[in-house]
């Protein structure tokens, strides 16, 4: 085959190639009428409304089951709180009815301090801390100032007397102290000039 005859047959493979790649263009288009494109998109829409109804649903489940959770945790963390604290009720109890037939008030002074002592321990193994107050000086975070008294025994800005305790649970405060807190020694008045 000459050079000549060749080219020739290229030209036409060329032609060919350019003309099956027009038909199949056309094909695609007319297969693409207007009617077909919006079925397209109305299926494609159905199947997003479906994700998204799925999404929906399972994030509802989610935070229906994490509700649950949280609930039962709950429960069961008053449940553990309940069973270190009926002891101490009960051992409350038999103190207050030893103490209608006590014949001294020291025995029963004596039960109401062993009752502490036990209530005392079961708030530690809780990880419940009483916050020192007394002597140490004034912290808004944890004490709650009720009254500020003169002293010339404290400096001002020190607690020198607690009126109901406070707790801590790790670093979250359950309750603040109720303190006095001093004022420093008072002021005498300069005197007066004649």
């Amino acid at each position: 085959m000459s050079d000549s005859e060749q080219n020739g047959s290229n030209q036409n493979t060329g032609e060919t190639a350019e003309a099956h790649a027009e038909r199949a263009e056309a094909a695609e288009q007319q297969a693409s009428t207007p009617e077909d494109k919006l079925g397209e998109a109305q299926a494609e829409a159905a199947r997003m409304r479906e994700q998204l109804l799925r999404t929906a649903a399972d994030f509802d489940n989610f935070r229906k089951r994490s509700r649950r959770e949280v609930e039962e945790a709950q429960r069961r963390g008053r449940e553990a709180i309940l069973k270190d604290l009926l002891p101490v009720f009960d051992n409350l109890e038999r103190a207050a009815s030893h103490a209608e037939s006590a014949p001294d008030a020291k025995s029963v002074a004596e039960g109401v301090r062993i009752v502490t002592k036990q209530f005392v321990d079961t708030l530690d193994r809780m990880g419940i801390k009483r916050i020192a107050a007394v002597g140490k000086p004034f912290d808004p975070s944890v004490h709650e100032a009720i009254q500020q008294l003169d002293s010339t025994e404290h400096p001002a800005g020190v607690v020198i007397a607690e009126v109901q305790p406070g707790y801590m649970l790790g670093d979250y405060l359950i309750r603040a102290a109720m303190v006095v807190v001093s004022k420093g020694s008072p002021v005498e008045p300069a005197p007066a000039a004649n």
